[in-house]
């Protein structure tokens, strides 16, 4: 493990030392029932009786940890998209989110679709998502799992997310954003070979432009929800603090997740101080629900 990342989250991380030795922990399988296509019910009883054995994400009833020793992607169930390989944290966003039938939703950076399909399902097929990636190839993997999972309320578009035409407002808005995915570290070691700061702070600067980009297509009242797999402060409270410092009717409201810890979103890094607000973010440890790293927060337009 690399010096400079060891000695930047013996710092930030809480428990530091139950932070780095999950880090070389495999984390267990988890899979989202695509309720577009089968009955949580139906699919629960199928994969039980082949002996699986399942344990249910506490703040999402179709999410599910697989505790057995088993290949979930070489199943029939898999290919006939009855459900969607999906780590635990990457089905919070869409929960937070929380689209209804009705709403207009923009996914901004949405290949390669797990948390598109998601949200066609918490939308039961009803509304309208526009999915939009700026890659022709990740938006090949994104059809794909829009008609694997049997989403019919999507519309896809190839643009870059920084220059998306105002033309349209959005009720909710999900930028869940190209990152460092240092939270993916026991999902891929490789992760860490290219990690190093100049990396972090590149994609910093992205995201500051995505996230200025996502608010002023926000409806008033509209929600936003900001999310990466990373722990860095620079893409995180930094970008959410660069918001609110540049729009003044940006509001940060506090998440909420049943049975699930997570720590709140840190005030100051450095020498960098923080708005208040940004205590009301979610950053998720590792080692704190045995899953992999994530961060998120939750913007109203007022």
């Amino acid at each position: 493990m690399k010096n400079e990342f060891v000695e930047k989250y013996s710092e930030l991380a809480p428990e530091p030392k139950k932070f780095f030795k999950i880090l070389g922990i495999p984390q267990k399988p988890a899979i989202r029932i695509c309720t577009n296509k089968i009955s949580r019910g139906e699919l629960i009883k199928r994969l039980e009786n082949l002996g699986w054995k399942l344990k249910q994400v506490p703040f999402y009833e179709d999410g599910f940890v697989i505790e057995s020793k088993i290949r979930p992607g070489l199943s029939i169930e898999h290919f006939m998209g009855y459900f969607y390989m999906q780590e635990v944290v990457s089905m919070i966003p869409p929960v937070i989110l929380n689209p209804k039938q009705n709403d207009l939703v923009l996914d901004m950076c949405a290949a390669p679709g797990s948390k598109t399909t998601q949200l066609s399902e918490l939308m039961k097929n009803k509304g309208l998502i526009v999915a939009n990636d700026n890659d022709v190839m990740r938006l090949k993997l994104l059809n794909y799992a829009i008609e694997k999972c049997g989403c019919l309320n999507i519309a896809q578009t190839m643009m870059d997310a920084r220059f998306i035409t105002r033309m349209h407002k959005y009720d909710k808005i999900l930028l869940d954003a190209p990152c460092s995915s240092e939270g993916q570290i026991r999902k891929n070691p490789e992760v860490l070979k290219n990690w190093n700061q100049a990396y972090v702070n590149k994609f910093s600067e992205l995201q500051k432009q995505l996230i200025d980009s996502a608010f002023q297509l926000l409806n008033n009242n509209g929600v936003l929800v900001y999310s990466t797999c990373t722990f860095s402060p620079e893409e995180n409270e930094e970008v959410v603090d660069f918001l609110l410092k540049k729009y003044p009717d940006a509001r940060v409201e506090k998440i909420k997740l049943k049975n699930f810890k997570f720590s709140e979103g840190i005030s100051s890094y450095g020498s960098r101080k923080f708005d208040a607000q940004v205590r009301n973010c979610a950053r998720i440890w590792p080692h704190h629900n045995d899953t992999g790293g994530f961060f998120a927060a939750k913007i109203v337009k007022t």
